[in-house]
């Protein structure tokens, strides 16, 4: 994935084939945000025009811009599964929730 950031969000960039531009989509926010170019420049400035927009609409709304996480999700794997992470963890003298915190930690882009 190709990420481009912008006074601290970031945006995933990819190839749109049906208008032959990058288009950019703005990660983590409460809303949806996007925005197009054909050449980083113009990628970079259209990311800060939309952000622009995007901050100025939560800001006359009332509305927090960024989503907020708790820190808590549910995960669904199969028993199988769940049964060798946990002995996993147990050999190394771990929680279960520690193991995951650590895998998932390694497998992030940011």
């Amino acid at each position: 994935m190709n990420l481009m950031t912008l006074d601290g969000y970031q945006a995933k960039i990819e190839y749109d084939a049906d208008t032959d531009q990058f288009r950019g989509e703005i990660l983590g926010l409460s809303g949806g945000a996007d925005f197009y170019g054909s050449t980083p420049d113009e990628l970079r400035r259209e990311f800060k025009k939309s952000l622009e927009v995007f901050l100025e609409v939560c800001k006359e709304q009332g509305i927090e811009p960024r989503k907020h996480f708790s820190g808590r999700f549910n995960l669904r794997i199969s028993p199988e599964l769940h049964k060798k992470l946990a002995m996993t963890a147990e050999v190394q003298g771990k929680s279960l929730n520690r193991l995951a915190q650590e895998a998932l930690q390694k497998s992030v882009t940011t």
